[in-house]
């Protein structure tokens, strides 16, 4: 009876757990969208502290901003733009299957948080590709309107919210350093958001946990449980 209760109770956990982030993620780009237009790095950052900002970019590409046409440099940027977006759907669809057998059977406590914080952060980012082009309109210059007559970009083609930022250090390469001397480096100067915070832990807790994940997985199929 307590068996099969926990049984029923686990799969309710992880998707709180996913609807709690999703929930954080959306409702502070919302919240960027419709209170501040786009920060201009020339301009003041929304939240300053020095060692931790609040602004305003729109991803169009992937972590960090990169492209794929930056690494296909042939495919034009609209084509490697809906070749992300549908990778993205085909990559959760992936997670949320594997996630949906994990409850099912015994499995590793580590393992399931990890992918439905993993699962959490990519469904946020893809709710941005996907519909924000319709729904918002542009932020340049601007703050956007929710729901405008015609949005900023079609279906598929919406652009990622980022707004945090930890930039801890600030240094100069030394001049005697090839190709990089005397550039001025800021770390951690990416801008992300929420969602990919919540991949991030996710993904640092399948690393740093790795092997515990693994060998209860052993013992659950030798029979032996924890």
């Amino acid at each position: 009876m307590k068996n099969n209760f926990v049984k029923n109770i686990m799969p309710l956990q992880g998707i709180i757990i996913i609807l709690i982030i999703l929930a954080i993620d959306q409702l502070s780009k919302f919240y960027i969208k419709l209170n501040y237009p786009i920060t201009i790095y020339s301009n003041e950052a929304i939240v300053n502290w020095n060692f931790f900002k609040i602004l305003f970019v729109e991803n169009k590409g992937m972590a960090m901003g990169a492209k794929l046409n930056d690494i296909i440099p042939f495919l034009p940027e609209k084509t490697s733009k809906l070749l992300l977006t549908f990778f993205r759907l085909i990559a959760i669809c992936g997670i949320g299957y594997w996630l949906r057998n994990l409850y099912k059977k015994e499995s590793s406590t580590y393992l399931r948080w990890s992918l439905c914080l993993i699962f959490a952060g990519a469904l946020g980012n893809i709710i941005d590709s996907v519909f924000y082009g319709l729904i918002f309109s542009h932020s340049y210059g601007q703050i956007a309107t929710f729901l405008p007559v015609e949005g900023y970009a079609p279906l598929f083609f919406g652009n990622v919210v980022d707004m945090i930022q930890f930039p801890l250090i600030e240094w100069t390469w030394p001049k005697w350093i090839p190709i990089i001397g005397g550039e001025d480096y800021l770390f951690f100067q990416y801008i992300f958001n929420v969602a990919d915070a919540s991949i991030s832990i996710g993904i640092t807790i399948l690393i740093f946990f790795n092997k515990k994940i693994f060998n209860q997985k052993e013992k659950i199929e030798s029979g032996v449980t924890a």
